[in-house]
């Protein structure tokens, strides 16, 4: 009797403890709606090393310089270092489709030559097996033929002739021209696959800068007057910042090469010039393209096309913008990276640069943009500075004092002739005094003793004023006078 109660009521513990809501159990379904969850925003696309951050399709931000201030600055420096950008990477884009271009063109060029030596190389193998087949025709009919044709075969070698073992040669020919012929066409569906996508890049970037452009044209064009004001605002800053740059057309005793100057003036030959992108004159320029024309002008090729990849190719010549020389390139960016540059000008001295600035603008100069300037580079290594203008600056000071000298030394000679003059008119004179008046003989001996003691020199000026202006009066005329003389003697007498 226990037994069955008891196996009944475990049985019934069992049960209860089945129909129980297990530690497991699904959780009660929730009043509310639960969160369903959000993808997480990207923060940017990924960017390979040394790739260029890709186009924004609008809205783009850049931090402003110091010099830009008020919206309607913000906005279109915002918007100019965008089309810039967009400039730089198109002209990137156009050289990539051009060399997908020719990279087709090779391989079609490549392609053409494998199928054309495939037709030379069946054409060969058609007629070694028709040559061939006229050889086995000569041979008799049997069993025996096989032996015979080897037979063949050896007399045909021995007397120099052509093998029928050709035939596999030509389909040993046949067989390679049909693999290069493969490989050809792959190369041509990769090139031609490289070319349509390069066209399809360039074609929606040319939209999109032409899209952009147009807005910023619109723009520029609405706030004509205000843009006049900022843009003259801007200009006196930067000239006022890049007061403490400035310094002399040399640093440190070096000066600029004279092919970077050569280049700096082919440069600034072009002001006036309009402003297309892609382009490297002679009529229209952009910013790169002047850079890139005006150092090939002098011989120098090694320069890149566009703005970042000829900072990328210079930047192991870096310098300070305290020690600028005319022909230094100058690099402006949006950002720290040399992958943001979107800027070229050249310096000219004085904190002046040449450049292309936009499609709205011409060639022309203006003040470094010192407040945005991300590197300046040197093409040409600096030279010696010239040595010869500093001895010119002194030579005009030594000839002034040199002057007076000589009008001096004529002064004191004057005196030595007066005295030797004056012996040779006294002996003439003295006889004459005489021969008028018997009276004087008494004032001489008064006057000689005065005379002996003092130099005659001195006394003559001094003492006969008129007679010393009379001695050089009959010096002069010394000959007229004797021959006178002697002519109203002779007539006298």
């Amino acid at each position: 009797m226990l037994r069955p109660i008891a196996w009944s009521a475990a049985l019934s513990a069992a049960v209860a403890f089945a129909f129980a809501s297990p530690v497991y159990a699904e959780p009660t379904v929730p009043n509310t709606v639960p969160d369903a969850g959000t993808r997480p925003a990207p923060a940017g696309s990924l960017l390979l090393p040394g790739q260029a951050p890709p186009p924004s399709t609008g809205g783009s931000t850049y931090t402003p310089p110091p010099t830009v201030n008020g919206p309607l600055a913000t906005q279109v420096f915002n918007a100019r270092v965008e089309v810039q950008t967009l400039e730089q990477l198109l002209v990137t884009r156009l050289q990539e489709r051009d060399q997908a271009k020719a990279d087709l063109g090779s391989v079609e060029l490549q392609l053409s030559q494998a199928k054309e030596a495939v037709a030379k190389a069946e054409s060969a193998a058609d007629s070694a097996a028709a040559d061939a087949l006229k050889e086995a025709a000569e041979l008799p009919p049997g069993m025996f033929g096989s032996d015979l044709h080897g037979l063949s075969e050896l007399s045909r070698l021995q007397r120099g002739e052509r093998s029928s073992a050709s035939t596999q040669d030509a389909d040993r020919e046949v067989a390679r021209a049909k693999d290069a012929e493969r490989v050809a066409q792959e190369a041509y569906n990769a090139a031609l696959g490289r070319h349509q996508m390069a066209v399809t890049q360039f074609t929606t970037l040319e939209s999109t800068y032409k899209t952009k452009d147009a807005a910023l044209a619109e723009l520029e064009t609405r706030n004509a007057a205000q843009l006049a004001v900022i843009e003259r605002q801007n200009e006196e800053a930067e000239q006022r910042r890049g007061a403490q740059y400035i310094g002399d057309e040399t640093i440190a005793g070096k000066a600029a090469h004279p092919k970077a100057i050569a280049a700096m003036q082919f440069a600034k030959a072009q002001m006036g010039k309009s402003y297309v992108w892609g382009t490297e004159g002679p009529d229209t320029y952009d910013c790169s393209g002047l850079m890139w024309a005006a150092y090939r002008s002098v011989g120098y090729y090694q320069l890149p096309r566009v703005s970042r990849d000829q900072y990328y190719a210079t930047r192991g010549k870096s310098v300070s913008k305290y020690a600028l020389l005319p022909g230094d390139l100058v690099f402006f960016a949006s950002g720290n990276s040399w992958t943001t540059i979107h800027h070229v000008g050249m310096y000219v001295g004085g904190g002046m640069m040449v450049h292309a600035p936009n499609s709205r603008s011409k060639v022309q100069i203006n003040a470094v943009w010192w407040s945005r300037l991300f590197a300046a580079t040197r093409v040409y290594g600096e030279v010696a500075a010239p040595v010869t203008p500093a001895p010119t600056t002194p030579a005009p000071t030594t000839p002034a004092p040199t002057t007076p000298a000589p009008t001096t030394p004529p002064a004191t000679p004057k005196p030595p002739t007066t005295p030797p003059t004056t012996p040779p008119t006294t002996p003439p004179t003295s006889p004459k005094p005489p021969t008028t008046p018997p009276a004087p003989p008494t004032t001489p001996p008064t006057t000689p003793p005065l005379a002996t003691p003092s130099p005659t020199p001195p006394d003559s000026p001094s003492a006969a004023p008129g007679t010393s202006s009379a001695a050089p009066a009959t010096s002069d005329a010394s000959p007229d006078s004797e021959s006178s003389a002697s002519t109203s003697a002779s007539s006298g007498s």
